[in-house]
């Protein structure tokens, strides 16, 4: 059994957990940081991103409920996520629609299960199961860690072609600005309470594994977007090459 790591060890470890499992390195990521992508595209990611990030809050309220009373800094932050992606302004989710209908589709099929594909279906599977199952502090480690955290990388190299190539407004990108302060603050609020409530080498390994496991499952989710709706548009040799015509679609509408 591996010793019980201190701070700073332990922290390094999760940052290493996630390291080189960047959603950023998918192919859709790649097209999407390059405008490479249709508007079409961009509402399938939507009507697929509304099933995973729709029920965050439903995630945490789980793990909430399972905490125990002393961990009351983690409970209030649980709490305060929550508050914020339902009813701490704009709901979150209402945000995510405003893009997509922007992008060309509706609120219907964003909403529809059905217009998810079986890769969207299995990441949100996998975060209720974490939610519902696991310890407190080894779900806060997979859900803030390994999921929620890398979400301000990712969108501060795709928000910048939203408004430079896509042209759209800043209200309708504002569910990416949102998440850009947001989930920075709460990724570092997750590694706190990782660091503050995983005693043992036991719970930190745990804790490092599902991190692994959640970058995992957001890369997987996010390269099969590419491979359900845009290789058939968009080949990876394409995608790869800099100079390629596979970059004109990126203002056309859904």
């Amino acid at each position: 059994m591996p010793e019980l790591m201190n701070h700073d060890q332990f922290r390094s470890a999760l940052e290493r957990a996630i390291q080189g499992k960047s959603a950023n390195k998918s192919p859709f990521s790649i097209a999407w940081a390059t405008g490479k992508l249709s508007r079409a595209h961009l509402a399938r990611w939507a009507e697929n991103h509304y099933h995973y990030v729709g029920p965050f809050a439903d995630y945490l309220a789980y793990i909430y409920g399972r905490t125990p009373d002393h961990m009351t800094e983690a409970k209030d932050f649980l709490l305060a996520n929550m508050y914020e992606e339902e009813i701490g302004g704009d709901r979150h989710t209402d945000l995510l629609i405003r893009f997509a209908e922007a992008c060309g589709t509706t609120r219907e099929r964003v909403t529809d299960p059905d217009n998810m594909s079986a890769t969207t279906r299995g990441l949100q599977s996998w975060c209720y199961a974490v939610a519902m199952r696991e310890e407190p502090v080894v779900a806060v480690a997979g859900l803030v860690v390994g999921l929620e955290s890398q979400v301000p990388s990712i969108y501060r190299k795709q928000t910048p072609t939203l408004r430079e190539k896509y042209r759209f407004s800043d209200e309708e990108v504002e569910f990416f600005d949102l998440h850009i302060v947001s989930d920075e603050i709460h990724g570092e609020r997750g590694y706190q309470i990782v660091l503050q409530h995983a005693t043992t080498p036991e719970l930190q390994q745990r804790c490092l594994k599902i991190c692994e496991v959640g970058a995992q499952m957001r890369l997987l989710y996010t390269t099969a977007l590419y491979n359900d709706y845009v290789a058939q548009d968009i080949p990876l040799a394409d995608l790869m090459a800099p100079d390629s015509k596979a970059a004109e679609p990126a203002l056309a509408t859904a």
